[in-house]
């Protein structure tokens, strides 16, 4: 099912009712919008006036909504997510476990052969500079040894934004931009993992015991260049814009339902996160030899 993407700038107090979330004015009470939770699939809260339920989140929990919370400077600060998330869990956890090492450089290398051929498609619909990274992609050895991912990232943003550009987490402009892309990404891979049953602090490669989100980490790199490409299309027409302004981040949150292909047919974004991370767990139990990625086309 496809599901929906809100975001709240204003205050506003949410509540629950006849299965509904309940957007209401804190001070007059009367009711803003209404929203099936059944219909919720990402909710971005982005003020410091918002007054939630328990019992709307608890309705939450139990459909598998991601809830971002914003900080200060308008960046997603943290998200809440359902502990478990499927009936199988203990069991899907256990295969995870039990995947082993020369399996995960292989699923990573596939990762990065997806990630570059996406990448290289941005650069391919932008007009830009492109041809190396098909040799990128063709060198990539089993867990990426070589570093092909690292190359071909220095390529890639190079000729996606100047030759002097630098991407980093807390770099110049437009790095924010990219950086709030990636954090709404980030959460709807870890709605699908714990959709899914699986933890999202193991990754196939990632390993850092300070973050609690290693394999979305791992899984969200061949959908990155998706959210690169509506950072874009934005920068194209607001080349002045600094702003994380309430307009960018709707036009990003537009990332869940953009029509990716996957396994040749074409689906909303949202719901080829979950087809990938549902192939992964078949790839554990040897049920599959390659995880689902998308094409960007």
């Amino acid at each position: 099912m496809i599901t929906r993407s809100i975001y709240i700038g204003n205050p506003a107090y949410l509540k629950l009712k006849d299965e509904q979330m309940k957007i209401l004015c804190p001070e007059t009470k009367t009711e803003k919008g209404s929203v099936p939770v059944e219909d919720l699939g990402l909710l971005m809260l982005d003020h410091f006036q918002i007054t939630i339920s328990h019992s709307l989140i608890q309705k939450m929990m139990g459909s598998n909504v991601v809830v971002i919370s914003c900080d200060h400077h308008h960046l997603p600060h943290g998200m809440m997510l359902p502990l478990y998330g499927h009936t199988e869990h203990s069991d899907r956890v256990k295969d995870q476990l039990e995947a082993t090492e020369p399996l995960k450089k292989q699923l990573w290398k596939q990762t990065i052969e997806c990630k570059i051929e996406n990448q290289k498609n941005v650069l391919v619909k932008l007009g830009n500079y492109h041809e190396p990274m098909i040799g990128y992609q063709r060198n990539v050895k089993s867990g990426d040894i070589t570093n092909m991912e690292g190359i071909a990232a220095q390529h890639y943003w190079k000729y996606l934004i100047s030759l002097d550009f630098l991407r980093e987490r807390f770099g110049d402009s437009p790095n924010q931009f990219f950086n709030f892309g990636y954090s709404v990404l980030r959460s709807i891979v870890a709605r699908a993992i714990v959709e899914t049953g699986l933890l999202p602090v193991l990754g196939i490669f990632h390993k850092n015991k300070y973050n609690p989100y290693c394999l979305a980490d791992d899984l969200m790199e061949p959908y990155r260049p998706f959210v690169d490409l509506l950072v874009m299309q934005w920068l194209q027409t607001n080349p002045e814009t600094e702003e994380l302004n309430k307009e960018f981040k709707a036009h990003i949150l537009q990332i869940a339902t953009k029509d990716v292909k996957i396994d040749d047919k074409i689906r909303p974004l949202m719901v080829a996160v979950k087809t990938t991370v549902t192939s992964l767990y078949k790839c554990y139990t040897g049920e599959k030899r390659l995880i689902s990625y998308p094409e960007l086309i």
